[in-house]
C-alpha cells in the first residue's frame, strides 16, 4: 500500500514523532482524507507496519534453516543473522516503533501484545537448555533486547563480525 511506503519514507526523513499525516499523504500523492479510509491514526498505520514485519518474521521461521534448539550455536546464529539483516532492511520502522512506544503507553502495550508470540517462540528455543540462567521468557526478553540494542548501535559496522560476536556472546551467556 502506497500510504505505508510513503510513511516509511517520511519517518526516515523526519522521524516518527515529527511526521504528520499530511506529510504522509503528500508523499503518497494522495488527499489527506484518503488516509482515514485506511487508518484511524498514525499509530494505527504504525501497527499495520508492525503486523507486516511480524508476518515477515513468521515467514523466516518457516524456512528449513530455522533451528529451534539454542544449545546448537548454529540455531542461535540463524536467529541473530536473520534479525540483523531484518533490522538493516527495516531500521526506520523499528525506530518509529521505539519512538511511538516511548511517548504512548497504550501503543507500547499494544505493540508488546503483538510481539508476544515471537517472544514466546524464542522462549521455546531456550527452554531446551538445561542450565538456562533464568525463566525462558525472561531470558528470551534479554536475548531480544540485547539483539535489538546491539543492532541499533552497531548496525553501520561489518555484518559478519557483528553477527559472529553477538552469536558467541548470546550462546555463551545462555549457558548452552
Amino acid at each position: 500500500m502506497e500510504l505505508k511506503a510513503a510513511a516509511v519514507r517520511v519517518f526516515a526523513r523526519t522521524g516518527y514523532l515529527n511526521a504528520k499525516i499530511t506529510d504522509i499523504t503528500a508523499e503518497a500523492g494522495r488527499a489527506t482524507g484518503s488516509f482515514y479510509k485506511h487508518f484511524a491514526s498514525k499509530e494505527q498505520l504504525l501497527e499495520a507496519l508492525l503486523a507486516d514485519l511480524l508476518a515477515e518474521g513468521d515467514a523466516s521461521a518457516a524456512t528449513p534453516e530455522h533451528g529451534d534448539d539454542f544449545r546448537d550455536r548454529a540455531a542461535v546464529r540463524y536467529h541473530v543473522a536473520t534479525y540483523w539483516h531484518f533490522y538493516r532492511r527495516h531500521r526506520t520502522i523499528v525506530e518509529a516503533l521505539r519512538q511511538a512506544a516511548t511517548v504512548d503507553e497504550a501503543f507500547a502495550r499494544r505493540s508488546q501484545e503483538m510481539m508476544e508470540p515471537d517472544l514466546r517462540h524464542i522462549a521455546g528455543h531456550l527452554a531446551k537448555i538445561d542450565d538456562l540462567p533464568g525463566d525462558p521468557l525472561m531470558v528470551a526478553t534479554i536475548f531480544t533486547a540485547t539483539l535489538s540494542a546491539f543492532a541499533q548501535v552497531w548496525a553501520p559496522q561489518k555484518d559478519d563480525e557483528a553477527i559472529e560476536t553477538l552469536t558467541s556472546f548470546l550462546h555463551r551467556g545462555m549457558g548452552a
